[in-house]
């Protein structure tokens, strides 16, 4: 489905990733692990058209997709719910919600089919959405991700600032998404979390691919070797 050759990106006179390579299979949900400054956000903004890439190869359902804007890209089926989340202080859960359609795509992902998922929100749709709990707030995120009906689905930093229960629940509806027949790229500082919910795994440090296979073909030294940039013994 997504397959990244060589990827490049700058912060002006900053490289942030240097000729990355990256596959994703459809339905499947790929972890990408790695320490603050790794370049994982960078990466995940390069493929929504949310900064310039500067050299290589974006292709997405067999279409080269480096070069569009960021509308034209959720328009071809990829939403990314941002770090933070940055949902609009000034609207309602629902009308938050309501903004991830823009794209007009076709395809299950209605308010009702949210509400299933998170019946938390259903009760809360016409609270400001910033006044609710970090872990709803992060539903609501998601939720407006799944509006816009993509094939893929990028999360970035789904834990940050959230329990452990609340990250156990929000983690949950993953696999729930990926029976949907989406795809997934979830960012994520907690490995274990990662670990536990992926078929595929890479960890970036500076810019580049350290490690990357299927969880239950990686070993703990190796992936800490990776993350932190130490000898694997």
């Amino acid at each position: 489905m997504l397959q990244v050759r060589n990827l490049v990106a700058r912060y002006g006179d900053f490289q942030a990733l240097f000729g990355i390579d990256f596959d994703l299979k459809q339905s499947n949900i790929v972890a990408l692990i790695g320490a603050n400054g790794a370049g994982k956000s960078t990466f995940l903004k390069s493929i929504a058209g949310q900064i310039p890439n500067k050299g290589g190869q974006i292709r997405f359902n067999s279409e080269e997709i480096s070069h569009l804007s960021a509308d034209r890209i959720v328009r071809e089926g990829v939403s990314m719910v941002p770090e933070g989340r940055r949902l609009f202080r000034s609207l309602s859960v629902e009308e938050n919600l309501r903004v991830g359609s823009f794209a007009g795509r076709a395809g299950r992902w209605t308010l009702d089919a949210v509400y299933a998922l998170f019946p938390q929100l259903k009760d809360k749709r016409h609270v400001p959405a910033t006044a609710l709990s970090g872990g709803q707030q992060q539903m609501v995120a998601i939720g407006r991700g799944l509006m816009s009906n993509p094939d893929l689905l990028m999360c970035d930093e789904v834990s940050l600032g959230l329990s452990p229960a609340v990250i156990k629940d929000i983690y949950k509806v993953f696999p729930q998404l990926r029976a949907e027949r989406l795809s997934l790229i979830v960012v994520e500082q907690d490995i274990d979390a990662a670990l536990g919910v992926s078929d595929y795994v890479y960890c970036f440090m500076h810019g580049k691919v350290t490690l990357h296979g299927a969880p239950n073909e990686l070993t703990r030294e190796q992936i800490s070797a990776a993350y932190f940039g130490l000898e694997a013994a």
